[in-house]
């Protein structure tokens, strides 16, 4: 069963590829945001420098967190590029490059 969305059909396995996309963006990004808050929060907790510093660095994870969202959600496959039936992600199958049989240099031989 198919969903309608702005003139598309996307099937089951779009809608799941499309969920796993986001979960592991969100994931991603959560991660590295609370690296990023560590490196520059850790110190100043450490050795007790000014609250700017902790404040820059949440600035920072947030900055960060949004990055890698955007990063991960623009490299996925837009609906509509590639044949039908391919699921986002999926290398296209050639055919036409490859002999019938093998030992043969064209279909013809």
């Amino acid at each position: 069963m198919g969903r309608r969305i702005a003139g598309t059909t996307r099937s089951d396995a779009e809608r799941d590829a499309i969920t796993v996309e986001i979960g592991f963006a969100v994931l991603t990004g959560a991660l590295a945001a609370g690296l990023v808050y560590g490196v520059i929060a850790g110190p100043a907790w450490y050795f007790d420098l000014p609250d700017a510093l902790r404040h820059i660095a949440a600035v920072a994870a947030g900055l960060t967190f949004v990055a890698r969202v955007v990063q991960v959600l623009w490299r996925f496959p837009r609906s509509g590029r590639g044949p039908a039936g391919q699921l986002p992600g999926q290398q296209p199958v050639k055919h036409a490059d490859q002999p019938s049989q093998p030992g043969r240099t064209s279909p013809d031989s």
